[in-house]
C-alpha cells in the first residue's frame, strides 16, 4: 500500500467567507500532508479591484491563511497566486477596453511573480475564460496568459492555467516555451486523465484518475475546493484526494501515486514532498 505524501494540487481556502483553514485540518484528518493553495478571485475576497494594490491585498490573505494551514498539516501548505481570468468579463461590463483589462490584470500577476520571487509564493495562477467570449476578450486573455508565462520564466516557476475544456493544449504549451519557459512547467488546472501539452492536475474523479494512472506520463491531484458556506463540498471536498489515494492504492496503483505526489510536484514546482513530511526540509 502506498503511504507516501498526498498533495492536492488545487483547493482553495476562504479566511474572509469559508471554512478557511478548517478545511485544512479536513483534509490532513483524512490523511492529506500537503497543499498548494489557490487564491480565490479577488471579487470574493475583497471586491471590486483598480490598481495593483487590491490583488496584493487579496494575495496576503491567502498567504496569512496559508500559513495557518501549513501548521495543520504534517506536510506543508504553499499558497500559488494569481489573477482569475474570469476578471476580464467583469471588468469590461465595468466598462473597461479588454486591452486596459488585461494591462490591469498584467499588473496582478506582476505582483504574483513578486511574491514567488521573494518567497511567500510557490507559483502563478493564470488562464483565460473557459466560456465563449468575443475576439477582443479572447486576445486580451491570451495576452495575460502569455505575460504570465514571461513572469514566470523570470522569477523561476511554475504556472497553473484555469482554462476552458479540453485535451488538447500544444497551442499553449508552445506559447509558454515561447515566453521561456518549459512547457513542463504549466499545469492546467481541473484536467481530465488525458492531456496534450501541459501537464495534467486532474480532477479527483474515479474515473479520470484511473486513465491518468494508465500511463506513464507525470500528473498531479486535486479537488478544487472552493470553500463557499453556499456550496459545500464543492467542486469537491478537501478530504477527497486522500481517499481517493487510498482507493487507487488498493487498486495497485502505487507507482503512479508516488509520480502524482512525489516525481510531478519535484519536477513542477521544486519541491520535496518526502523531506518536507519528515521534516528535514522545513
Amino acid at each position: 500500500m502506498y503511504d507516501g505524501p498526498i498533495l492536492d494540487d488545487h483547493l482553495h481556502l476562504d479566511p474572509v467567507n469559508g471554512r478557511g483553514v478548517e478545511a485544512a485540518a479536513d483534509f490532513a484528518d483524512a490523511g492529506g500532508t500537503h497543499l498548494n493553495v489557490l487564491n480565490k478571485p479577488s471579487w470574493d475576497l475583497v471586491g471590486e479591484v483598480d490598481d495593483a494594490e487590491g490583488f496584493r491585498e487579496a494575495f496576503e490573505l491567502t498567504i496569512e491563511v496559508t500559513e495557518r494551514a501549513d501548521d495543520r498539516l504534517p506536510g506543508r501548505a504553499w499558497p500559488v497566486l494569481g489573477v482569475h481570468p474570469a476578471l476580464v468579463s467583469q471588468l469590461v461590463e465595468r466598462g473597461y477596453e479588454p486591452e486596459g483589462a488585461a494591462d490591469l490584470m498584467k499588473a496582478g500577476i506582476d505582483v504574483a511573480a513578486g511574491y514567488v520571487a521573494d518567497g511567500p509564493a510557490l507559483a502563478i495562477k493564470s488562464g483565460r475564460p473557459h466560456y465563449e467570449v468575443d475576439e477582443a476578450v479572447w486576445a486580451a486573455s491570451n495576452s495575460v496568459m502569455r505575460h504570465a508565462f514571461a513572469r514566470a520564466a523570470e522569477v523561476g516557476c511554475a504556472v497553473q492555467l484555469h482554462a476552458e475544456g479540453g485535451e488538447d493544449f500544444t497551442t499553449v504549451a508552445e506559447w509558454a516555451e515561447a515566453e521561456g519557459l518549459a512547457r513542463d512547467r504549466v499545469v492546467k488546472h481541473y484536467a481530465g486523465g488525458y492531456l496534450e501539452g501541459p501537464l495534467p492536475s486532474v480532477i479527483a474523479h474515479k474515473d479520470e484518475l484511473e486513465r491518468a494512472c494508465g500511463n506513464d506520463r507525470p500528473f498531479l491531484m486535486e479537488t478544487d475546493f472552493i470553500d463557499d458556506p453556499d456550496r459545500p463540498g464543492a467542486v469537491l471536498g478537501p478530504k477527497t484526494v486522500p481517499r481517493r489515494t487510498r482507493w487507487l492504492a488498493e487498486s495497485g496503483h502505487e507507482d503512479a501515486l508516488r509520480r502524482a505526489h512525489v516525481e510531478t510536484p519535484a519536477s513542477v514546482y521544486g519541491v520535496d514532498t518526502e523531506a518536507t513530511l519528515s521534516g528535514d526540509a522545513r
